[in-house]
């Protein structure tokens, strides 16, 4: 797998798992999202060990994440992706997506697949469009996953 890691002023992207600060992710995923509210750390853990990660870093600080669950040939999803609220404004998240797309094992896919329901502007400005037939769309959720009995 091609690591990338790309500098901006203080900020610094990397796919370097290492670096990555499981304690934040799982802090912000857990406590400050509608998609993963309430996700066990170990889920989380699990979800960074089989994905292509991406950190976001001001100084060697986590401050934003995504990741791409794929096989590199033919289908990525993108998930997971957030700059801290205190970051938004900066450019940050288009810098993240440049850096998303243009990796190099992320190169000629067939397709790509994302859920949200927040920052569709962001997404468009990389050719991600609404799903044009979603009477082909299916799929097996269970919102309450996360949550205790």
């Amino acid at each position: 797998m091609t690591h990338i890691e790309a500098q901006r002023n203080n900020f610094t992207i990397s796919t370097d798992k290492s670096k990555l600060d499981l304690i934040s992710i799982h802090e912000f995923l857990s406590k400050e999202t509608d998609w993963a509210y309430g996700i066990p750390i170990d889920t989380v853990k699990k979800s960074i060990e089989n994905s292509l990660c991406f950190g976001v870093y001001d100084q060697g600080q986590q401050i934003g994440f995504a990741r791409v669950i794929s096989d590199f040939s033919t289908i990525a999803y993108l998930g997971d992706v957030y700059v801290l609220n205190e970051y938004r404004g900066n450019g940050l998240s288009k810098w993240l997506m440049e850096e998303i797309m243009n990796h190099p094992n992320l190169q000629g896919l067939r397709r790509w697949i994302l859920l949200t329901n927040t920052a569709e502007w962001l997404y468009k400005k990389f050719g991600f469009t609404e799903i044009p037939n979603p009477e082909f769309y299916m799929e097996k959720h269970d919102p309450n996953v996360y949550k205790e009995d």
